[in-house]
């Protein structure tokens, strides 16, 4: 595939363009862009000033990248906040990505995804629809968020967790407040669809929190939790499937889709990566 430019796109300074890179009508690409190789953009989008693209990256029509920061809005002018997007991403139509950003290779937006500045995401991470990450988030490698999830300012999301649609991250314990105490999600965790957690509260390695729940306590690993407010009710390790009655906890050795393990198993992938 041969560039492609089209002619109603505007180009500023200092813009570095790979090969085999698209950028269709209407796009607006500001100074001190670099666009790697095998870039596709779609109509209108806009890139702001001081953004990295990587390469095999699909970004979809209307969307923003490198948005403002609050301090565009003292002067009027962009302060060169940085915008690093890895290689093999897909950010769909009409996201918005703020500047001060690092986000990891493989990453997957749904569609109108706003990420705030100063948000670190890891490798392999996938966003949903709607979903709103505020700002001073740790998002570590395959962590996966399904639409309308809303992630409070300063959450920390670790290695493997996943948020069903609608869960909602909080962060202020006395609202409103500036004494923001930020979620932590541990590796492996899970939190079913409608749940809210409270602002510094802690979900355990392998933790699962039932759909509707609100926690206002810290859930202790691989245990289930559920109510309003949540309470315990079991280990994880009791969880069966409703269809065949067979243990479906730890998760990690019974679904493998989109993880690194697809395929082979859990036991094997580690054991091929030198962990006991």
């Amino acid at each position: 595939m041969n560039s492609y430019i089209d002619n109603s796109v505007v180009i500023g300074n200092n813009v570095k363009l790979g090969e085999n890179v698209v950028i269709k009508a209407g796009c607006v690409l500001e100074d001190n862009i670099t666009v790697e190789n095998n870039v596709y953009i779609d109509i209108g989008t806009i890139v702001h000033s001081n953004v990295t693209i990587g390469e095999n990256t699909t970004v979809g029509a209307q969307c923003i990248l490198g948005e403002y920061l609050a301090d565009f809005y003292e002067d009027r002018t962009n302060k060169g906040h940085p915008l690093i997007i890895g290689k093999n991403s897909l950010i769909r139509s009409e996201s918005i990505i703020y500047g001060e950003n690092r986000l990891g290779d493989y990453l997957q937006t749904g569609h109108r995804v706003t990420i705030r500045e100063y948000s670190k995401i890891g490798e392999h991470v996938r966003i949903g629809t709607l979903s709103d990450i505020q700002g001073y988030c740790e998002i570590q490698d395959y962590v996966s968020m399904h639409s309308n999830v809303h992630i409070g300012m300063k959450s920390t999301i670790k290695k493997y967790a996943m948020l069903f649609p609608y869960v909602v991250l909080t962060n202020d314990p006395n609202p409103p407040s500036n004494s923001l105490l930020g979620v932590t999600i541990e590796e492996f965790a899970v939190v079913a669809t409608g749940s809210i957690i409270l602002p510094g509260k802690v979900i355990g390695a392998e933790a699962l929190v039932g759909a509707g729940s609100v926690v206002t306590k810290d859930v202790l690993p691989s245990t289930i939790v559920f109510g309003n407010p949540a309470r315990e009710h079991g280990e994880t390790k009791e969880i069966k499937n409703q269809l065949n009655g067979e243990h479906v906890y730890p998760w990690k050795y019974t679904f493998c889709r989109g993880l690194p393990w697809d395929g082979i198993g859990y036991d094997r992938w580690m054991k091929d990566n030198g962990e006991d």
